[in-house]
Parts: C-alpha cells; sequence; structure tokens
C-alpha cells in the first residue's frame, strides 16, 4: 500500500510530457506542416522518377548547379553536392520546390572550398576582363560622342556677347555660361553611360552626385547664401555708383557692385566690402535717391518766456536764409517743457545737390540761437539751488511774480520787434555740398572701368 502510494505521488510529481505514438511518423504529423499546397494522399507511379530527371534536367543546363545529384522519395527531394557560393544553394533549393509533384526539399547542398573553384573565380574573372576588352570599341565611340557634347555645350557658352546681352548684365551672363557648361557636361555622362548599357551606374551616378550636392549646399551655405544675394542684388539694383547709402551702421558712398561684396567708401574715405549676403538682409538708407531733406534741431528758451513768439522768430529766420527751402515750409514745434526751459524742435529742407545737410544744419542752428538772444529770450542751462543752511533768506514770492511777468513782456516785446528787423540772411558760410569723397569714388571707378561691376545704371533702380 505504500509502495502504490509513492508510485502515485512520483507521477503526479513529474512533468506532463506529450509521448509521441507511433515512432518517428508519428513525431513528423506533431511537427508544423511547411505552408504550402495540400499534399495528395496517393502518388502516382513513377512520379518520383520524373520528377528527379526534371529537376536533373534543369540542373543540367545551368553551369553552377550541373554538378548537383537528385533524389526523389515520396515526392521530398533531396539535394547533395557542393556549388561555387551561397547564392547557388539557394537557387537550386527555389528551383526544385517549383517542380510540381513536390512536397519538400532536403536541401543538402555544401559550398566548395576547394583550391579548384579558387581557379574557377580567377577564370570568371578572366572571362570578364575579355568581355571588357571586346567592348572597348563601345566604350570608344560613347567616349568619342561624349566629348563632342562636351565641346558644343563650352562652344556655345563661350558666346558671352550674345549672353550679355540677353542676361540684364555680366554676373547673369556668367551664370548662364556655367549652367550651359555643367549641363553638357551631365548629359555627355548620360549619353556615354546609356551607349554603353550602363543604365544602373548611370543611376548610381546621378545619385550619388545628388546626394554630393546636398552634403555641399550644407557644408558651403553661407558661400551659397551669399552667392544668391549677390544674384538677387544683381537683378533689383537697389543704388547707383557714388550713391550716399547707410547700411545698417555702415556709412558712405558705392564704388561698385561685385559678384561677392558691395564695396563703400565711408565718408572718412576708408574701403568698406560688406559681404552681399549682409547687404541684402540689412536695411539701406539712400541719401541720394531724393535730393530734398530735411534737418532738424532743438533748442530750449527760459520757461517764462512765450514759446509762440520764438516758434514763430525761429520758423522766419530759417525761411529768410537763403539755402533752406520755401517748400516745404521751415517749421516750429513745442516738444517738451522742462523744469527750467521750455524745448522748441525747429525743422527745415535742403536741396542736397546745391547744399550740405551738415552744413546747412549747423548755419541754420547758428541763425536761430542768435535771433532769439537779439530777441531777448532767454536761452537757460539748467539751474540748481543751493541751501547753505536754514538761515538762507528766500526772496518774497510777490518779488518772484513780478520780475518773471516783466520778463515775459519784455521777451514779448523784443520777439515783435525783431520780427520786423528779420530780411534775407546771407550765409557768411559756404554750404555748398562737400564733394570729396564723391570725388574719390569717381576717381576709384575711372581707375578700374568694369572692374567686375554688377551696377547698371542703364536699369531702373528698385
Amino acid at each position: 500500500m505504500i509502495r502504490l502510494l509513492a508510485l502515485t505521488l512520483v507521477l503526479f510529481a513529474a512533468p506532463a510530457t506529450a509521448i509521441p505514438l507511433g515512432g518517428d511518423a508519428a513525431a513528423e504529423e506533431a511537427a508544423p506542416a511547411e505552408p504550402s499546397q495540400a499534399i495528395e494522399d496517393v502518388q502516382d507511379d513513377g512520379a518520383d522518377e520524373r520528377i528527379a530527371e526534371r529537376i536533373s534536367g534543369i540542373f543540367a543546363e545551368l553551369p553552377a548547379l550541373s554538378a548537383v545529384t537528385v533524389s526523389v522519395e515520396e515526392g521530398v527531394v533531396s539535394l547533395d553536392g557542393t556549388v561555387a557560393d551561397q547564392a547557388d544553394i539557394d537557387r537550386a533549393a527555389a528551383i526544385a520546390g517549383r517542380v510540381t509533384g513536390v512536397v519538400t526539399v532536403e536541401n543538402g547542398l555544401e559550398r566548395d572550398l576547394s583550391l579548384d573553384s579558387g581557379v574557377g573565380g580567377l577564370v570568371s574573372l578572366g572571362d570578364r576582363f575579355n568581355d571588357l576588352v571586346a567592348l572597348l570599341p563601345l566604350i570608344g565611340l560613347a567616349l568619342g560622342v561624349a566629348i563632342i557634347i562636351v565641346m558644343l555645350g563650352y562652344l556655345l557658352a563661350s558666346f558671352s556677347a550674345l549672353w550679355r546681352r540677353i542676361t540684364p548684365n555680366s554676373f547673369l551672363a556668367e551664370l548662364v555660361a556655367s549652367a550651359i557648361r555643367f549641363a553638357s557636361v551631365v548629359l555627355a555622362l548620360v549619353v556615354a553611360l546609356d551607349m554603353i548599357g550602363a543604365a544602373a551606374l548611370m543611376g548610381a551616378v546621378l545619385g550619388g552626385a545628388g546626394v554630393i550636392g546636398i552634403a555641399l549646399g550644407f557644408a558651403m551655405r553661407d558661400t551659397v547664401e551669399n552667392y544668391v544675394a549677390s544674384l538677387m542684388l544683381s537683378l533689383r539694383q537697389p543704388f547707383r555708383p557714388n550713391d550716399h547709402v547707410l547700411i545698417d551702421e555702415h556709412e558712405g558712398r558705392i564704388i561698385r557692385l561685385t559678384s561677392r561684396a558691395t564695396i563703400m567708401m565711408t565718408m572718412e574715405g576708408n574701403h568698406l566690402r560688406i559681404p552681399n549676403g549682409q547687404v541684402f538682409k540689412a536695411t539701406i538708407l539712400n541719401y541720394t535717391r531724393n535730393p530734398q531733406r530735411q534737418f532738424d534741431f532743438e533748442l530750449g528758451i527760459d520757461a517764462d518766456d512765450d514759446p509762440d513768439a520764438a516758434r514763430q522768430l525761429g520758423r522766419e529766420t530759417l525761411a529768410a536764409m537763403d539755402f533752406v527751402l520755401d517748400e516745404p515750409e521751415p517749421e516750429a514745434r513745442t516738444i517738451a517743457v522742462g523744469d527750467s526751459n521750455i524745448v522748441i524742435s525747429f525743422l527745415g529742407w535742403v536741396d542736397q545737390r546745391e547744399a550740405d545737410w551738415h552744413k546747412a544744419r549747423s548755419r541754420a542752428i547758428a541763425a536761430v540761437k542768435k535771433a532769439l538772444e537779439e530777441a531777448g529770450f532767454g536761452l537757460p542751462e539748467p539751474i540748481y539751488r543751493l541751501r547753505f543752511d536754514p538761515r538762507t533768506t528766500a526772496l518774497p514770492f510777490e518779488n518772484i511774480a513780478a520780475g518773471d511777468a516783466r520778463s515775459s513782456t519784455a521777451s514779448a516785446k523784443e520777439a515783435e520787434k525783431a520780427k520786423g528787423n528779420i530780411t534775407a540772411i546771407e550765409c557768411d558760410e559756404d554750404v555748398r555740398p562737400a564733394d570729396e569723397v564723391a570725388q574719390m569714388v569717381n576717381q576709384e571707378r575711372a581707375a578700374k572701368p568694369g572692374d567686375n561691376d554688377l551696377l547698371d545704371e542703364g536699369r531702373p533702380v528698385e
């Protein structure tokens, strides 16, 4: 009884294991079936022989598989022997599996690693060399056609006079010529590869060229950006030679526009080269486009003076100056009231072709200041009240008010008196335009005429 109980415990403790019935055949039935068509339960007489004969006949026509031994039992194909490489092993199994009636393929092929196989590879290499030698005449013909295409492209690109006549400037003409040369080389390469039947190589070459172009584009991003900016500036023509411009914080006169940079001469007479990429993105202020230019300055009068009388006197003073334009008229505006003064802004216009802006402004400031002072207006400086000790006695408020009233009345009277005395003010200072920098620019351009200058005075300015 005890032994029976122990045997029972051992049976329950052991892992459940499926015991195959019927030997190897039952094990094969338990194995997962290969995904294929249904297997017939009855095989025709002589089917194995026909399958073996068919596969052997196919292999006999293929030099790489001619030494393969084929045997068939109940539709199961067994392949034995050696082949040159792994691709032939897979190829043999694939061919045998496609024959009608084959249940499965037992691929026993092995790769031939003997010395004879290596010698066979050398023989194959020799055959390829012989094929290359036979292809040499066609390669020579393709090379000749490619050379002719390239020569025609370069000949067409050499018609520089034609491209300069068609395009707006020499930079674009050179760009068109470069594009024609590049296109001729690509076309010659494509035609030559197509003639020798290397279409796959042609696709690889074009794809590699595209990848290299993208990589170079990222690596030379600044250079490409500057090149495109030069192209756009040559088309848009934002300024003319000798124009007085302010490009961001750089002020000067334009000497020339090249394919890489804008060359300026600063107001101090220094050469300045700005990359066209920066010029294209910069804010450009052109002082030359409109000859009329406004100047302005501020003067302060005493807080007790009459600002309307001061503004009227300043306008009349500016209008009496011969370099100040009558239209638009001079203007004066009260802009602020400070602790001790009233700030007035005076504005006037000059023609830059007849008067230098800086000289005119300087002369106008002196004239208006003198007129205001002669009319009795005070031009006070900041007033500071210093208190040394508590015993400092303040002036009576009534006396201060009376003094301020007398001062205001005197200022108004002096202003009225000055109005009748204003006549045309003759400038004892030369205010003609300063042309030293302009002359230097003209000399620079005359010394190097047409030095890759993309500026065209015959085209409209943007």
